[in-house]
């Protein structure tokens, strides 16, 4: 029976139906609410301290000349900029003539002839007279996106993520080989390579947070986008995993290595997003050292995928299709990133590949248990932890981005 039909004891007791109460507690709350909006602030005394300001710089882009300033308020409330400086001397600049509202975003262009090379800071003065500052390092002209830089992107992202991806799963016919010992040894190995991911991206997701001088949340939006991220698959996990018990009784191999796959591949949408974002604003130096060393780190990827497929012999159409699913993400999100270049999003879509990671840990967690002494951690499985964390660390070292 529906959650809209009377129960029996509800015809019997002429009581009002489910539905109807709870349409009229939010109908409540819904008016006593808009009446605290509406009056509550009329009973309250006018604030009498100064405005609280507050600007974060999301961007800034250089072209021949001009240097514009995207910049976010982040304060509560709104926010004019009457004057701004450069190293100190005053330049002159276009903007919005009404005050920046919050969360809004506006862009300053400043008329001012930089070197290519040198640092600046750029001083905002608001009217009341607070200063914002913003330092460029190194002054370097802004890629302009056009049609061969999209190009340019989707490649780097195959580079970096389909490619290696696609090397590290070449693994497979050598671990079909091995013993059940060995084979849970690398389900251990992946745990830690996982790990070492979710750590990475959450570090990197809260640094790019922090940029974004906590609009709309800062770090909350990290932690929201892992949350969001864990709680879809798992319930996503959940239905097929009882469907697939249903009809063969046992959890299927395949579908732990889809998993892994989306958790690498909401991670690697997150890494595309960074390397995309960073050369947008120059401040990516794309060569081989560069490809060499996302390949290194990510082809250890493609292991991870495989661990959980010894005792199966998939088609070679599956095994391409997981390391698409688990690569191609790097593609869509150096795209995105070269385009929008927004922290707080990157930060978000960061913690979207954290919450996919630790899903994933959680479901390859049990098959770490040793059959015959029941035991979850031994020493060949605190070492196949370590070894993955250790192999992760080294070849990130590669990545000179």
């Amino acid at each position: 029976m529906s959650s809209s039909e009377n129960s029996p004891d509800d015809r019997a007791t002429g009581r009002a139906p489910l539905w109807t109460l709870v349409c009229g507690v939010i109908a409540i709350i819904a008016a006593a609410l808009t009446a605290l909006a509406v009056f509550g602030g009329q009973t309250l005394p006018e604030r009498t301290g100064p405005p609280v300001e507050q600007l974060a710089v999301e961007r800034a882009v250089l072209s021949q000349g001009v240097i514009e300033v995207v910049v976010r308020n982040t304060g509560p409330d709104p926010v004019q900029v009457a004057q701004v400086f450069v190293n100190d001397a005053y330049v002159d600049f276009t903007g919005p003539a009404e005050p920046i509202g919050r969360l809004a975003s506006r862009t300053l262009a400043l008329d001012y002839p930089w070197i290519t090379g040198q640092p600046y800071t750029v001083s905002m003065l608001t009217s009341t007279g607070l200063v914002i500052e913003h330092v460029i390092p190194a002054a370097v002209a802004t890629p302009v996106p056009q049609p061969g830089f999209f190009g340019l992107m989707a490649l780097l992202g195959t580079y970096v993520g389909v490619i290696p991806v696609l090397l590290g799963m070449l693994v497979l016919p050598v671990l079909r080989r091995t013993g059940s010992g060995v084979v849970r040894v690398l389900l251990a190995v992946t745990v830690g390579l996982l790990a070492f991911l979710a750590v990475d991206a959450l570090l990197e997701g809260l640094d790019l947070a922090a940029l974004s001088g906590g609009a709309f949340g800062g770090p909350a939006l990290v932690l929201l986008g892992a949350a969001l991220a864990f709680l879809a698959l798992t319930a996503i996990d959940r239905a097929g995993a009882s469907r697939v018990r249903r009809e063969t009784g046992t959890r299927s191999g395949m579908r732990l290595a889809l998993m892994i796959a989306v958790g690498i591949g909401l991670h690697n949408l997150g890494e595309g997003l960074a390397i995309g974002s960073a050369y947008a604003v120059g401040e990516l130096a794309l060569g081989t050292s560069l490809v060499v060393g996302f390949a290194a780190h990510n082809t250890t990827e493609g292991l991870a995928i495989v661990a959980p497929l010894t005792d199966r012999r998939p088609s070679l159409a599956a095994l391409a299709g997981l390391g698409v699913v688990a690569g191609a993400p790097a593609i869509i999100g150096a795209v995105i990133g070269a385009s929008v270049n927004n922290a707080a999003l990157t930060a978000v879509l960061l913690g979207v590949g954290v919450g996919a990671i630790v899903q994933v840990v959680v479901q390859i967690a049990p098959g770490l248990r040793s059959r015959t002494t029941g035991s979850l951690l031994d020493p060949a499985v605190i070492g196949g932890l370590g070894a993955g964390v250790l192999v992760m660390y080294l070849t990130g070292l590669l990545v000179a981005a």
